[in-house]
């Protein structure tokens, strides 16, 4: 019996066959035997011909998913000839072209660009038709700006059966992607424009703290050297450096952006106070990516606030603490007093005759006379202790941390008051500068009247202090002046 996977043909041929040696029958056992192996054949030809059926069917099914795939797949096919003609498209091609099929085919592809793309086209293809291989490039279809397509088209040059040559092209559409590529092009645009207008510093850091962006401005800071990817911490002053590292990783940590001040270190040596505020980027995942960090120089403005703060709390011309400071300091002195149970002292100083001196020779000459008396004064006195301008010619001395024992305490405030009477009647070598071209050296003599009390464990305010002090001022005047009036036993507050 023939084998079932027989071909068709061999079993006709086979069965023809049997039928011509009808000499070989020699019974009617052989007609049988015939007619059997006739049959077997009829039916394995009916077999091979449902098979046949089947696969033709299966072809053509699979031809039909081909088609569907090729002609609805997302992406546009299409076949050049080297001449540039289209011979066959899909519908999603021809629908990128806004065409239907029978419109497409024998068309140049060039025709269908955007005329600014055409010879970066031609360009291209010629190189592909020469060199062959795969290639990729993004181009225009024809439209006006706002209606044309951005393509990418993926080639490859083929050799047919046929020997035929073509190429074959997938066209993806990637207009959204240029329209969010270029809406962050603009955004970064715009960016960047802002940054190079704004008045302070940006700064990007990722989640580490080293520099992903940092605004043109950085270059007067920092130099035009290439700062991307160093550590931003650097700069920082190293005593505020822990303060900055901990306020940016809370910032990281709580996403809530941090307001700080801190000294910047410039590459010239010289130091800038810096303002901060902080804030965090996200990804599209909602975790942080970036920190930016927008800073004004604000140098200036403490120094200004410094000046002020100087102006309010200190005498412009001698650089002593003014009456306000004083009485904060004799405040602080007096409570000091009454909890170490040790005596302070309060010197209010009085110049002798210093009009004398602004009247013969103005009010300059006074005004170095005051500021020589101050320094004098300062450098009689210890660290602990305040000398200050009272205004005029007066000046006023704070002693603190003296003994618990009056006679000693006395002593030791009689020592340094001498100290500065003596100091203050040194003669005085002043500028008396006439014009601009010409000055002139003048000798003064000046004394001073001082007055002292006491105090320990009293009630009496500051103001209460200064009073006396002061009548002993003028006591010492009346004594003859460049004299030490010591506010007596007799008139000591009452403890």
């Amino acid at each position: 019996m023939p084998a079932r996977s027989m071909e068709p043909g061999k079993l006709r041929r086979a069965a023809e066959a049997r039928l011509a040696i009808n000499k070989a029958i020699e019974s009617s056992q052989d007609q049988v035997r015939l007619v059997h192996e006739l049959q077997v054949h009829q039916i394995e030809l009916e077999m091979q011909n449902e098979a046949l059926h089947q696969a033709h069917a299966a072809l053509e099914a699979s031809h039909d998913r081909y088609l569907d795939l090729y002609e609805l797949s997302p992406v546009g096919f299409l076949t050049l000839t080297p001449e540039e003609q289209i011979i066959e498209i899909n519908l999603t091609g021809a629908m990128l072209f806004g065409l239907v099929h029978s419109q497409l085919i024998e068309c140049r592809l060039s025709t269908l660009l955007h005329p600014d793309d055409i010879e970066r086209w031609e360009q291209f293809f010629q190189t592909m038709i020469k060199y062959g291989g795969n290639q990729n490039a993004e181009f225009r279809l024809a439209g006006d700006a706002a209606s044309s397509k951005h393509v990418r088209l993926d080639c490859q040059l083929v050799r047919r059966e046929t020997d035929q040559i073509v190429l074959h092209v997938a066209m993806t559409d990637i207009s959204a992607t240029k329209q969010a590529e270029n809406r962050l092009h603009e955004q970064d645009q715009l960016f960047r424009l802002i940054a190079e207008r704004l008045d302070g510093y940006i700064a990007v850091l990722d989640t580490e703290g080293r520099r992903v962006y940092n605004s043109p401005s950085y270059h007067g800071l920092l130099g035009s050297r290439d700062i991307a990817g160093t550590d931003s911490f650097m700069e920082v002053h190293p005593d505020d450096r822990e303060q900055v590292t901990q306020a940016f990783h809370q910032t990281v940590a709580s996403g809530i952006g941090q307001h700080l001040e801190y000294r910047f270190l410039v590459p010239d040596g010289s130091i800038r106070t810096m303002e901060s505020r902080g804030g965090v980027a996200r990804d599209s995942e909602g975790a942080i990516k970036y920190v930016v960090v927008v800073s004004h120089d604000i140098t200036q403005r403490k120094m200004n606030e410094q000046k002020i703060h100087h102006l309010a709390f200190y005498d412009a011309l001698t650089q002593l603490p003014n009456r306000l400071t004083l009485n904060d300091r004799l405040q602080q002195a007096m409570s000091a007093s009454k909890r170490s149970g040790q005596y302070g002292a309060l010197m209010f100083l009085d110049l002798d005759h210093f009009k004398p001196l602004n009247d013969t020779h103005g009010h300059r000459m006074g005004d170095q006379l005051l500021i020589q008396a101050g320094q004098r004064i300062t450098a009689c006195v210890r660290e602990i202790d305040t000398v200050a301008r009272f205004g005029g010619d007066e000046f006023v001395v704070v002693l603190g941390e003296l003994d618990v024992d009056l006679a000693k305490s006395v002593t030791d405030t009689e020592i340094i008051a001498e100290k500065i009477r003596a100091a203050i009647a040194e003669p005085y070598q002043l500028t008396n500068a006439s014009n601009a071209n010409t000055s002139s050296i003048i000798t003064h003599h000046c004394t001073a009247s001082i007055g002292v009390i006491l105090f320990m464990n009293h009630d009496q305010s500051e103001e209460e202090v200064l009073k006396l002090a002061d009548i002993a001022m003028y006591r010492a005047k009346a004594a003859g002046r460049d004299t030490i009036y010591f506010y007596g036993a007799a008139e000591q507050m009452p403890e």
